[in-house]
């Protein structure tokens, strides 16, 4: 038994004599942390003026570009209906108008009804319709008494406007060329981006006629 408890101690001794001076050292274990692995010799405090410019930085995603769109044109007593249109954007100062005066080729009207009661008449049965955007033909000439649907620019307009009045029950409607010009209205509409955009293309189609563009310069 003496002989084994002095093995069992001299092979003790052995162990620790072999991993203290004789096996490499523990590849997770690093002594020194910081010359191997921080290197303090090669880090550099960089001044302001010593910084990349930004065209060599990481590049950023590109801000959403803003822009100014125009809705009309509208006659003096249509542009009230289509603000009405823009109140639930609630753009607030961003909205504005442009007048101007623009050369109208067509027009739409009903034909002169012979006397101020018929015309009222006429103008009670669009009403009744809800069509409010009409004028009776008041000054004396060939159309007094006619009720006009509005004037356009384009034979285009004015047949998208006759089409839109058809749809309504409105069969004595129709269009003819005269060249006038009428007091315009445009909707101004400032820091547009993609989905205000959508949104007042959903309004213009509310108003026969009517176009969405960019700003005139």
């Amino acid at each position: 038994m003496r002989a084994l408890f002095l093995l069992l101690v001299l092979a003790n001794v052995m162990f620790f004599v072999w991993s203290r001076y004789v096996a490499p050292p523990d590849a997770s274990a690093d002594p020194l942390p910081l010359t191997r692995q921080i290197e303090p010799e090669k880090l550099k405090v960089l001044a302001p003026n010593e910084l990349p410019p930004p065209s060599a930085r990481a590049p950023t995603a590109p801000a959403a570009a803003l822009k100014c769109l125009e809705w009309g044109s509208f006659t003096v007593a249509v542009a009230p209906r289509a603000e009405k249109a823009l109140e639930p954007l609630a753009l607030g100062p961003r909205l504005a108008q442009r007048r101007t005066e623009e050369t109208a080729g067509w027009w739409v009207f009903i034909p002169p009804q012979g006397s101020r009661p018929a015309a009222l008449k006429k103008a009670a049965e669009l009403k009744a319709r809800d069509i409010e955007d009409y004028f009776i033909m008041q000054e004396e000439g060939p159309f007094r008494w006619a009720l006009s649907l509005g004037v356009f620019r384009t034979e285009d307009a004015a047949q998208a406007r006759l089409a839109a009045l058809r749809g309504m029950g409105v069969r004595s409607a129709q269009i003819a060329a005269r060249e006038t010009i009428v007091p315009k209205v445009w909707l101004q509409v400032k820091g547009v981006d993609g989905a205000l955009q959508a949104r007042l293309k959903e309004a213009a189609r509310g108003i026969e006629g009517s176009e969405l563009r960019e700003c005139a310069p």
